[in-house]
């Protein structure tokens, strides 16, 4: 790794015991989980509040005043999906790490609003990217669930099941909001964001997480239809249930509640204060939960705090990883940065991730021989997957020639039927 912080940033000089014939094996070193990579993406589609007064009863000033937010992407062209807005933040992670697809181990996508109940999105990923040795599994933490991905990436790291884990988070709300619906229509946008995580002997990384749930509030911020608790019918569809219903004050006293506690906690297991916090990534769901949370009660100076929901809205899962970007872009992190991560969303979740940055954040610029050899690989990832499909699709169309009772394509039933009067006869 050439930012000094990856799998192979040990020094080399030291020989390992497995160098020193006859030497007494050395205890495990440690492992710590990095962030080496990361990228977002947006769709090109503004809706302004502007736009929105023409919609529904709503003006600028009664937006902002109550949530901060002057403006959404939304996910407008039918081929902007989920899956196609992470594949393009992940490989953009790729490239500031500047690790393959091939050494990926795991991806982990965090979303409310996959391609399907199933496949996993996270495969759909996985097979675009050419990630042909990794896993992939989805997690559904509502828009906590960036940081939970990033507590498992670390789990998984720290066990030695992973060197690379792709942690993403991703959405397309703007297909589950009543856009007839004030109070839910001018709070979401669409987006995707990733981070690269990686094993290091280099100390730091995500030091700390915590993570809490509280289901008895779960119907306060809810998709209702769509599931085994209720089915998809005619009516449900007709009388709105598939779309997003929220409890907004519920929401709102529990998250300043769970923002505060949280990052407290984690501060705690990590082992700093508040005032040794150097950069505070909120997730971007509305001004004053961040204001009432983060910069009263925790008293973090306002310049420690990344706030970029003006822009993009609340992006669930993406709003942490799009404004960390947009954070870095902007000069506002630098290595030794001790740095907090912290969300809620439904369910009840709450999540929050203490990290000791060490990744150097300024841009390599990729020489022409870099960005030909990724477009290959992309190119071929795509060429790969065409031909797996090919080859599915022959299995169907081709006869069997190991399949009991086919001749020449046709399946042959005399035989059998011969038989079992044979053995009648016998009988």
């Amino acid at each position: 790794m050439s930012n000094g912080v990856g799998p192979h940033s040990h020094d080399a000089s030291q020989p390992t015991s497995k160098e020193r014939p006859g030497a007494v094996s050395s205890p495990p070193r440690a492992r710590y989980a990095h962030i080496v990579g990361w990228g977002y993406h947006v769709p090109e589609k503004v809706i302004t509040n502007h736009d929105l007064a023409q919609i529904v009863d709503t003006n600028d000033e009664w937006i902002r005043s109550r949530t901060g937010i002057a403006e959404r992407h939304v996910a407008a062209d039918p081929k902007e999906t989920s899956a196609s807005l992470a594949v393009i933040a992940a490989r953009k992670a790729l490239e500031v790490a500047d690790v393959p697809p091939s050494k990926v181990d795991l991806i982990i996508c965090a979303t409310t609003t996959p391609e399907y109940s199933f496949p996993a999105t996270a495969c759909l990923i996985q097979d675009a990217l050419g990630a042909d040795n990794a896993g992939a599994f989805d997690l559904s933490a509502a828009c906590s669930g960036f940081v939970y991905a990033l507590a498992m990436a670390r789990g998984h790291i720290m066990a030695g099941d992973a060197e690379y884990v792709l942690v993403i988070g991703t959405e397309t709300l703007s297909r589950i909001v009543d856009w007839t619906d004030r109070e839910t229509c001018i709070l979401f946008g669409d987006g995707a964001g990733a981070v690269l995580v990686a094993a290091s002997e280099v100390p730091g990384g995500i030091l700390a997480v915590d993570l809490g749930s509280d289901g008895s509030g779960g119907n306060t911020l809810i998709v209702p239809a769509g599931g085994s608790a209720m089915s998809t019918s005619l009516e449900t569809v007709s009388s709105g249930m598939h779309y997003l219903k929220m409890d907004g004050k519920a929401v709102f006293r529990f998250a300043t509640r769970v923002m505060a506690s949280s990052t407290r906690k984690v501060l705690e297991r990590a082992g700093y204060t508040t005032d040794e916090v150097d950069l505070v990534v909120p997730h971007q769901a509305n001004i004053r939960i961040i204001q009432n949370s983060v910069l009263n009660q925790l008293k973090i100076p306002a310049d420690k705090v990344f706030v970029n929901l003006e822009k993009y809205g609340n992006t669930s899962t993406a709003s942490i990883p799009i404004a960390l970007c947009e954070a870095i872009e902007a000069g506002k992190l630098k290595p030794g940065y001790k740095v907090v991560f912290v969300g809620f969303g439904a369910g009840l979740t709450w999540a929050s991730c203490a990290i000791d940055w060490r990744t150097p954040v300024e841009k390599q610029a990729a020489g022409w021989w870099k960005n030909t050899r990724r477009q290959a690989t992309y190119s071929a990832a795509a060429a790969r997957s065409m031909w797996k499909r090919a080859v599915r699709w022959m299995y169907e169309v081709l006869p069997d020639p190991e399949s009991p009772g086919r001749e020449s394509g046709k399946e042959t039933t005399e035989a059998p039927i011969k038989e079992s009067a044979g053995e009648r006869a016998k009988e």
